[in-house]
């Protein structure tokens, strides 16, 4: 049985944080209900390019979940999201602070309609706070926390290629609170409010740079880290093709292990040479003596902490990744085509997530309404207000 099968979720949430957050939580075999409001419902369904009906990304964020197509703008979708949200266990929201209270859904709200229900609010900035009511993006949640202005050269910035305030400081502090509150629940029936900021979120990945300036009584310094191009034993070196690989030798053991494995047992003691930057002229030429592929198979022969840098869909093709179960195909509806998509990287052993498509619009509204108690004159009466999408 899988680990969450029982658990009530309403997906308020859209876009990349809160659905990828509810994602865990569905893979993991959740009824996550994603209520969408109607007639375009979720943003991110139609962003190109398309897989079928929705998009490639909207796929990959909404399997294994239901879509009920609500309109929250009307009284009528407020009070039957209120009855649904009474034998819920978990209403997940990205809303700016208070908006949900202006719609009648805040936490007081759901918290008379059920006590034991957890909220969690997935925001920029958190709920309060000066800058709590700002616009941003992921981009602005790294830049406050200092993430952005530790990554790249000397010389600027680099923006990173993935969305780290949105996942690591959004949607894995949301699945952790949610589960915390579930567990204080069992033991106490009152559920939470679960506040996530992702800017915080983003700061808790400064927590090692942070605290390394704080000991030495000086700031961090872009492209002269330890660990963010100071230390020529953890890099990426240029090899003969033109490639990229990743020298992670950070231990003096591991070092030495490369030196020995590359024939250059000289160089081990010279590791922190200049003040910690080490022979990176001499890795440099030892780098560009092989492709990158050649220096992968080195890697597994010897093992010596150095990875190819993989690029494009190539790690699609890495067979450790393939082994792992690290890539899923779920079917869809349209012309028996598959979309292949990324597994949660949290797994019972033994067990496999289900593997249901993304939700059409409001597919599953009837069912979920019904599910609830609502009786086919309610559901009319929805329909005829305009509270119920297609």
């Amino acid at each position: 049985m899988p680990p969450l099968e029982g658990l009530r979720v309403l997906d308020l949430s859209r876009l990349l944080p809160g659905p990828f957050a509810t994602l865990v939580l569905a893979d993991l075999g959740a009824d996550v209900v994603k209520i969408e409001a109607p007639p375009d419902g979720d943003a991110l369904r139609s962003l190109p390019p398309l897989a079928g009906e929705a998009s490639g990304a909207f796929h990959a964020l909404n399997r294994n979940k239901r879509s009920l197509a609500l309109d929250l703008r009307r009284p009528e979708g407020v009070a039957a999201f209120l009855r649904l949200a009474a034998r819920a266990d978990v209403v997940v929201e990205s809303y700016r602070p208070g908006v949900l209270d202006c719609m009648g859904l805040g936490y007081a709200a759901l918290r008379a309609a059920s006590p034991r229900l957890v909220l969690c609010s997935i925001t920029g900035y958190g709920q309060d706070g000066p800058y709590a009511g700002r616009a941003g993006h992921d981009v602005d949640y790294c830049a406050l926390a200092g993430v952005l202005g530790l990554n790249g050269e000397p010389e600027r910035p680099v923006l990173p290629g993935v969305q780290i305030a949105d996942l690591a400081g959004g949607a894995w502090p949301a699945v952790a609170g949610i589960l915390a509150a579930l567990v204080r629940r069992a033991a106490t029936g009152e559920g939470a409010h679960v506040d996530v900021s992702m800017a915080e979120g983003a700061l808790a990945l400064m927590t090692l740079p942070l605290a390394l300036a704080w000991a030495r009584g000086a700031p961090t310094v872009r492209g002269r880290e330890l660990l963010s191009g100071g230390a020529a034993t953890y890099g990426v070196y240029r090899t003969k093709d033109g490639r990229f690989v990743a020298l992670g030798a950070l231990e003096p053991k591991f070092f030495a292990a490369f030196c020995e494995a590359v024939g250059r047992p000289e160089l081990a003691p010279r590791q922190l040479e200049g003040g910690g930057a080490g022979p990176r002229a001499e890795l440099e030429a030892i780098f560009a003596a092989r492709t990158r592929d050649e220096w992968a198979a080195f890697a597994a022969a010897h093992d010596v902490c150095v990875a190819p840098v993989l690029e494009g869909d190539e790690p699609c093709s890495d067979p450790h990744l393939a082994a792992r179960g690290a890539f899923v195909e779920v079917p869809t509806p349209w012309e028996g085509r598959a979309i292949r998509g990324v597994a949660t990287p949290v797994r019972l052993r033994g067990e496999e997530a289900p593997r249901r498509p993304a939700p059409r619009m409001g597919e599953h509204g009837e069912a979920v309404l019904r599910e609830a108690g609502f009786s086919e004159e309610e559901l009319a009466s929805l329909r005829a207000a305009g509270a119920l999408g297609p």
